[in-house]
């Protein structure tokens, strides 16, 4: 069975499903995030992220610029 990439569209506290798939990819390590395990996400930048280290990494990054 192959897994396919998700497309979602994040919102506050929820996200839709554009296109059916099993995971998403996380913006900052590249990791693939199942949906069922995925927890974190920017609405603004429409981004997944694995875990709170890489929110924590992409937000540093962005106070950078």
């Amino acid at each position: 069975m192959s897994k396919k990439k998700a497309k979602l569209r994040y919102k506050n506290n929820a996200f839709d499903i554009i296109e059916e798939g099993d995971f998403v990819i996380c913006a900052v390590s590249g990791k693939q995030i199942p949906l069922d395990k995925l927890l974190y996400w920017n609405v603004k930048l429409q981004e997944a992220y694995f875990s709170p280290l890489e929110v924590n990494l992409r937000f540093a990054d962005l106070k950078k610029k």
